[in-house]
């Protein structure tokens, strides 16, 4: 016969939220069933306890949502690195360092020689070009654009 795994005991803060939930649901179920019998009644609760029920219904639903919002902070917390837990880190920890072997061309007795660096290429610069003159436009204007030439008069 196969032994049941235990469950882990969720956080203290998610326990918390699933309280304020279950709390805030068993209110709201209250709220329905007073709505319910105050109307067959044709009584004056029924619209506190329709206002109380949609109140309950928002709350339930905020209290839905903070049980999943501590369950992963509770679970990220959980797989942060220099946790306590043995599901701590994504890596294994490191052992002690490697040393590599040295290359089988050179003796360990000679310094390597340093790379020279490399004289950056130069970028050729453009030509400096005269400033634009301001009193001719830099390209063509349209015949329309053109002021009207006085016609001269014929006499």
């Amino acid at each position: 016969m196969p032994t049941a795994r235990r469950r882990r005991r969720l956080p203290d803060e998610v326990r918390t939220a699933v309280v304020r939930a279950v709390l805030c649901l068993a209110l709201t179920l209250v709220g329905i069933v007073l709505a319910v019998l105050s109307s067959y009644a044709d009584s004056w609760l029924m619209t506190p306890a329709l206002m109380a029920m949609g109140l309950g219904v928002f709350g339930t639903m905020w209290c839905l949502l903070e049980i999943l919002i501590s369950r992963q902070v509770a679970a990220q917390r959980v797989r942060a690195p220099n946790s306590a837990s043995p599901m701590g880190g994504s890596r294994t920890p490191a052992g002690p360092p490697q040393y590599r072997q040295p290359p089988q061309g050179r003796s360990q007795g000679q310094p390597q020689p340093q790379p020279q660096p490399q004289p950056r290429p130069r970028v050729p610069q453009p030509p400096p070009q005269s400033r634009p003159s301001y009193a001719q436009p830099p390209y063509p204007q349209p015949p329309y654009a053109q002021p009207p030439q006085a016609q001269p008069q014929q006499p």
